[in-house]
């Protein structure tokens, strides 16, 4: 049976993907039936999901005895674990990648966080994740530091498709829609099919809040107070209207013309932090045609529980929510600073799970000697 709801929201032009992935759902046909019954048409991995996967249960015994023995490295253990969890997913969602014209049915794989601030080893990292996923429907996801903005454009370049993380502020987003078009227009110029490549820019919402109403509640005035769980889906909406004004014009419309695709926004971090908030706020208030919500398994049963779809909330609301920014500058937030300390911490959690992942593998490897 299909869900209502989920079907009200992806009628209104959200693809909604999964934010998990572990070898348990693909054997036991849970993200079959995601897809079947949910309305999941992709799935996005980070450091974090796979160090809980490997975690848990008994998927990956056999695989870590294989590799023991023949004494693989603990770098070359997580790469082949992850890109066989990786390459499996992209083969259950396919179908999805075919019916959807190859928007949708994709499974995003992420460059070590360590490299996050080095472009050439974060481009060499996504070509070799490329080659070894070898699938039409990966996503290769590099963050949005400085140093990724090159990185994402020589990529593209490269015909490869790219989901770009840890993305916070709507000035940083304009420069990762540009360094996107920069990689295609040099794709173009080797001769690369634009058809073939496609990316999505991933929007973080619920950790914006989480930090600016920390600042809110340290003001503690009451106007301060009022603003608290209105900054993540103001920045969401400012950053749409960013990318509508992006992809129109001369410069999108010559690239269009040779079959290339937008970069879809999407809605990242989700899920709901502070429980005084409704479950589904990041989800209902941020629905709008062309965009990606990609939604742990906690908030897509919330969703499908309870949420009511309400259209477009998104279009046409850029003035109101300028408002809410220019609020929350004028009781004394500062919003430079709050998106250096989000991008950093964005960084430095996926480091953190990157080595709880790396320490996990290696002490699977040693107990399977």
């Amino acid at each position: 049976m299909s869900n209502d709801r989920l079907a009200a929201l992806a009628a209104a032009g959200i693809s909604i993907w999964l934010d998990d992935l572990s070898r348990e759902r693909l054997r036991t046909g849970n993200l079959q039936e995601l897809i079947t019954e949910k309305h999941v048409v992709g799935v996005t991995t980070n450091p974090t999901i796979f160090a809980n996967a490997l975690s848990h249960g008994e998927a990956y015994d056999q695989q870590v005895r294989e590799l023991a023995s023949r004494g693989a490295s603990v770098a070359d253990a997580i790469r082949e674990i992850t890109v066989a969890d990786v390459q499996e997913a992209c083969d259950v969602f396919s179908g999805t990648w075919e019916t959807t014209g190859a928007v949708d049915g994709r499974v995003s794989l992420e460059v070590d966080p360590n490299l996050a601030r080095d472009t050439d080893r974060t481009v060499a990292q996504a070509s070799d994740l490329w080659k070894a996923v070898d699938r039409p429907n990966l996503l290769v996801k590099i963050p949005a530091t400085e140093q990724g903005l090159p990185a994402i454009t020589r990529a593209i370049a490269e015909g490869i498709s790219v989901n770009v993380t840890l993305i916070f502020s709507v000035e940083r987003y304009r420069l990762v829609m540009a360094a996107y078009l920069d990689g295609l227009e040099q794709a173009a110029a080797n001769g690369q099919q634009l058809a073939g490549i496609a990316s999505v820019a991933s929007f973080f919402v619920s950790r914006v809040d989480t930090e600016i109403d920390k600042r809110l509640e340290k003001i503690g005035t009451d106007e301060a107070l009022a603003l608290r769980g209105k900054a993540g889906i103001a920045n969401s909406r400012l950053a749409y209207a960013a990318f509508q004004e992006v992809f129109a014009g001369p410069r999108w419309e010559a690239l269009a013309k040779q079959g290339a695709r937008k970069q879809r926004p999407l809605w990242a971090s989700t899920g709901v932090k502070n429980p005084e908030y409704p479950d589904t706020m990041y989800v209902t208030e941020l629905v709008v045609a062309d965009v990606v919500n990609t939604m742990p398994e906690k908030t897509l049963d919330a969703v499908a529980d309870h949420a009511e779809i309400d259209g477009d909330r998104v279009t046409g609301r850029a003035a109101e929510a300028q408002h809410v920014f220019d609020e929350l500058e004028r009781v004394g937030i500062d919003l430079t600073d709050v998106f250096l300390v989000l991008e950093d911490e964005g960084v430095d959690k996926f480091e953190k799970s990157w080595a709880e992942l790396t320490e996990s593998v290696r002490q699977q490897l040693d107990g399977a000697h």
